[in-house]
């Protein structure tokens, strides 16, 4: 598996920098996968929806710019489709069968702009229930793991 995660903002938490880097270890014997970032927008504490809305459309420029007209990018949505490991396996072998990049997406705080959704080949979803961005990348990570174990045969824990 070859990929990048393109996402909004560094980790604060040692655990999730610890966990990104296991996952990113152990994902090495199957191909490479990058981790990019962009700054995420600080706000007020009670920031307008107007103020919320342009922070999004400036992290989402910012995203932009990473990503290749070439790429095949994968958004984390909240409203998308929510495959269970063995399909999400089949689908990355299918993504990953082009040779295009592939191209992980993960929003900031307040999710991901209209633009960026727009750009997406696909959208995913890991649930309905929403994740600190610096969690969101282990899981995602996790994910990828898992799913690399399962296209290989072997065994994983279910």
């Amino acid at each position: 598996m070859n990929a990048t995660i393109l996402c909004v903002g560094k980790l604060k938490e040692k655990w999730q920098t610890d966990g990104c880097n296991e996952y990113l270890k152990r994902l090495s014997r199957y191909g490479k996968v990058e981790i990019e970032a962009v700054d995420d927008v600080r706000e007020p504490e009670h920031p307008s929806e107007a103020l919320i809305r342009k922070g999004m459309e400036q992290e989402g420029a910012a995203l932009m710019k990473r990503i290749r007209p070439t790429d095949r990018v994968v958004c984390l949505c909240i409203k998308a489709e929510a495959p269970d490991s063995v399909a999400l396996s089949k689908k990355i072998q299918s993504w990953n069968g082009d040779g295009r990049r592939l191209v992980f997406v993960i929003g900031g705080s307040n999710g991901l702009s209209d633009e960026v959704i727009r750009r997406a080949d696909h959208k995913l979803s890991f649930s309905n229930l929403t994740f600190p961005h610096g969690l969101m990348r282990v899981i995602l990570l996790e994910q990828l793991y898992r799913a690399e174990r399962i296209r290989t045969g072997e065994p994983y824990h279910k």
